[in-house]
């Protein structure tokens, strides 16, 4: 059976069960409140099969109403300087969370092609989302400095942003919470809005499961896999072809928190009761 997942819309975990036993695979799963997909529903079990994109203790999401705040006031401070707002973000699931979660009375609100064509898949599922306008060279200069744009990372900025158009870029992926991400050279700006669960929402949800044995996958797997084997629960890394995020942040030194984070946050693993407070202030 198909189990809403909270990570996109329409994505699943799946639920396998024979002679009496059950398991669990998590695919992408985040444990966050979402406005434009079904929230995350946990699924008892033996065995489960989890995701660790952000496996590490440093990874805790700060409240979405504060980030979505954060870039509201990004944009009008960039209009109060006639500069067009360039927001990257996934073409499924995070640009459409990104259209949900801003503020629509700002300004014209304009979205590449490829985030476009997902909409109406939207609308019929139910979830409303902002108007937003197909993005142009010509639609971007109409504005005059005062749209928001969201677009894929990487995508063609040549092709739609005027070069008369001066243009601030922020990029949305929770690789923001990081130094070294935060330092792309192609944005000004990070905001940490992640589709997938923090370690205080992969450790929620193991819990909730009531699985005795955790198969982790896709990502920082060794810190929880071995976090876990230290709390009671039998674990161990699941190898697969595809670790996805993971290999944006390979190889990188600077994996520390983020100015904003207290240094003590790293040093939470006393416990399994220890994780779920808030995030540091």
């Amino acid at each position: 059976s198909f189990h809403p997942a909270g990570h996109v819309l329409g994505s699943a975990q799946i639920r396998l069960e024979h002679r009496d036993e059950v398991w669990v695979v998590s695919g992408d799963y985040k444990t966050e409140p979402d406005p434009t997909c079904s929230a995350f529903e946990p699924v008892r079990c033996e065995v489960f099969v989890t995701e660790s994109t952000f496996g590490l203790p440093i990874y805790r999401w700060p409240p979405a109403a504060k980030i979505f705040a954060e870039i509201n006031d990004w944009w009008r401070g960039n209009q109060s300087e006639g500069r067009t707002s360039v927001l990257g973000g996934y073409s499924l699931g995070k640009a459409q969370r990104l259209m949900a979660g801003i503020d629509p009375h700002l300004g014209p609100l304009l979205v590449h092609a490829a985030i476009l064509e997902f909409l109406p898949a939207y609308a019929a599922a139910g979830f409303r989302l902002p108007e937003a306008g197909l993005l142009r060279a010509e639609s971007v200069r109409r504005a005059g400095g005062r749209a928001l744009v969201i677009a894929p990372p990487g995508s063609d900025q040549a092709g739609w942003l005027p070069r008369e158009s001066p243009a601030s870029v922020a990029f949305a992926s929770g690789w923001m919470l990081v130094r070294g991400a935060r330092r792309r050279p192609d944005s000004d700006r990070g905001f940490p809005v992640s589709d997938h669960a923090d370690w205080p929402g992969l450790l929620a949800t193991i819990r909730a499961t009531g699985a005795g044995r955790i198969l982790v996958t896709h990502g920082s797997t060794g810190p929880l896999v071995r976090w876990l084997n230290e709390n009671g629960w039998q674990a161990e890394t699941l190898a697969t072809r595809f670790e996805g995020e993971a290999a944006e942040t390979a190889a990188d030194p600077e994996l520390e928190p983020a100015p904003s984070m207290s240094s003590a946050s790293t040093a939470l693993l006393d416990g399994p009761g220890s994780t779920e407070a808030a995030p540091p202030a």
